[in-house]
């Protein structure tokens, strides 16, 4: 699956969040940045210690005018449950079909344990005001991907 390219219009999304709202990417466009992360599956371990830096980041990343979006295959129950036991911050959305992540090329073969398997490859998209992807983080580190955005977004200026 191949990611969008930077410059271009983020591929647009309505997705559920986890008290089930509607969340679309156009309500954003013009008020403030986008982070969209795209994780494999709520209440894991470093899916939790990634969702858990974000959570403890969120007044650096109300300082630089940016939201962040959590997005998984998992069902919006599963995402509330996850919301309450971890007291996060922050907008965690349903992808159940994978449509979106493999909008973004957040979705493709994985490699466990000898086995092989369609599912979410971890990645961050920053998406600026304008609707505009700034940057694509295909690899990341659950342990410093809140700081690691944050200084992305602190270079990009935005």
């Amino acid at each position: 699956m191949a990611l969008p390219k930077v410059g271009n219009m983020a591929p647009a999304f309505s997705l559920q969040d986890q008290d089930g709202n509607t969340v679309r990417l156009s309500q954003f466009k013009g008020k403030q940045n986008v982070v969209l992360y795209f994780y494999p599956k709520a209440m894991t371990p470093g899916c939790t210690v990634q969702a858990c830096g974000i959570r403890d980041s969120k007044k650096a990343f109300a300082k630089l005018d940016t939201v962040v979006l959590g997005v998984s295959p998992d069902p919006v129950a599963r995402l509330g449950k996850f919301v309450e036991k971890q007291g996060l911050n922050f907008t965690l959305l349903s992808d159940e079909d994978h449509a979106v992540a493999e909008k973004y090329g957040a979705w493709g073969l994985k490699k466990f344990m000898g086995r092989e398997f369609m599912g979410v490859l971890r990645s961050t998209f920053i998406i600026g005001k304008d609707g505009r992807l700034k940057q694509v983080m295909a690899q990341v580190n659950t342990k410093t991907h809140h700081d690691d955005v944050i200084a992305s977004v602190r270079e990009l200026g935005l």
